[in-house]
């Protein structure tokens, strides 16, 4: 049975996904469901830029506060609770929206999960322990070493990569590309977009917003709460410069300019991944060619939305 038509609003950090989806829900009964890996930690709220508690109200959110800082997540993990949700919503006669900047997230859901091969607990367990002790530039030369389709995103990432590679045989991607399962959604992206001064000027705000709105106090209370500095969740953009920062390894002055060059590289890496893994999506032979649609982020959220709406049921028309 093919898998119901989802739209899934995607792009950079800062580019706007969450107005534009709280301006499509006041004309739409939608329920966001978030494809963010930083947003699913409970307490990390500032950092993450998640949606604020007036928006949550207007706006159901599922996939938001699911694991304690330190805990790991997966994107097959994620996918297998996005297959419930989704089914969830659509009960409910609401329309799924997935938002969000994690594209092995969003490649999870649209594409499947791979299946994962037996690891060995107590090899698994001492390969952790000494992938913990490697700075993250050297772990992330590991798995460069082991899986020449390693592409980044991250110390988790990277220590996943050199764990399955090591304990089974073959490269991540390797599994990833040979052992896939069926996705749980036919995706329509819509890749909002903007152009490089705009997002550079909108990233400094936010990270201006953040500092102002308790950054660095949101990461002392979690270090107080016994999770380890390099712990999931404090090992990204922004939360892991505040660290440097309590650890005397950065000064207080530079803060604001480390955390916004180190967002100005994150977006460059979610651009760069959104646009290979989407031109390439769209042209696989007996593809839709509207499967993908780019669209400027720069006018207003309303204008947005409304473009976007009038989009999606002139799809969702032809498509029945």
């Amino acid at each position: 049975m093919t898998p119901p038509l989802t739209p899934v609003l995607v792009g950079a950090t800062a580019v706007g996904k969450t107005v534009v989806a709280a301006a499509l829900a006041a004309r739409l009964p939608l329920t966001v469901l978030s494809a963010d890996a930083r947003q699913v930690y409970r307490g990390l709220d500032v950092g993450t830029a998640k949606p604020d508690a007036e928006v949550r109200r207007r706006v159901p959110h599922v996939g938001l506060d699911l694991i304690a800082p330190g805990e790991r997540y997966s994107a097959g993990r994620f996918a297998r609770a996005a297959a419930t949700w989704l089914a969830e919503i659509r009960a409910d006669g609401r329309v799924p929206w997935v938002v969000g900047g994690t594209g092995f997230y969003v490649r999870a859901l649209a594409e499947g999960l791979f299946r994962e091969p037996p690891l060995e607990p107590a090899r698994r367990e001492r390969l952790r322990g000494w992938a913990g002790e490697l700075a993250a530039p050297e772990l992330a030369r590991w798995a460069g070493r082991l899986d020449r389709r390693f592409a980044g995103g991250g110390r988790q990432r990277a220590a996943r990569a050199v764990e399955v590679a090591l304990l089974t045989g073959r490269a991540l991607s390797w599994w990833q590309r040979e052992a896939r399962e069926t996705g749980v959604m036919r995706p329509w992206y819509i890749h909002l977009t903007l152009p490089r001064e705009t997002l550079h000027r909108r990233i400094a705000e936010r990270v201006d917003r953040m500092l102002a709105a308790g950054l660095v106090t949101e990461v002392e209370h979690v270090l107080a709460g016994g999770v380890a500095p390099a712990a999931p969740g404090l090992d990204g953009v922004g939360y892991r410069e505040v660290v440097a920062m309590l650890q005397g390894r950065l000064a207080a002055a530079g803060l604001r300019e480390a955390i916004v060059v180190a967002t100005r590289q994150y977006a460059k890496r979610q651009e760069t991944w959104f646009r290979n893994q989407l031109r390439s999506r769209s042209s696989v032979v007996g593809s839709r060619s509207d499967e993908v649609w780019t669209l400027d982020a720069t006018p207003e959220p309303d204008k947005l939305a409304a473009a976007v709406l009038d989009r999606w049921r002139a799809i969702t028309t032809d498509d029945r």
